[in-house]
């Protein structure tokens, strides 16, 4: 179990890259700064209007999912993809808790 959790499915080299590798990459840290910056729209929000502290935990999320991208584009290992599925889902679940309670008015994050 633990040699399947450790499994690398991907790994970024430094020399030689290949085309995917570059463009994997590439597309993660670009990924994650999207997750960070919708964590700081949220946390601004949250600055504004302080319905709820339940929206911290929804930046965090966000920050969090943002994280597993940088590290995605270092390596991709087989624990880290549950770590996403799990994180991924507590951010839908946030997302339908803050938006239905306190945004409903709201459709965009």
């Amino acid at each position: 179990m633990t040699t399947w959790l450790l499994k690398t499915w991907w790994a970024y080299d430094t020399a030689p890259t290949t085309t995917f590798s570059q463009i994997y990459r590439a597309i993660n840290l670009v990924e994650g700064s999207i997750w960070c910056v919708l964590a700081a729209f949220v946390l601004l929000r949250f600055a504004r209007h302080r319905k709820s502290r339940l929206e911290l935990l929804y930046a965090t999320a966000f920050l969090t999912f943002g994280a597993s991208d940088f590290r995605e584009a270092m390596a991709l290992q087989t624990w880290l993809i549950l770590a996403k599925g799990v994180n991924l889902l507590v951010l839908v679940g946030l997302r339908r808790a803050v938006i239905t309670r306190y945004y409903s008015q709201s459709r965009t994050y």
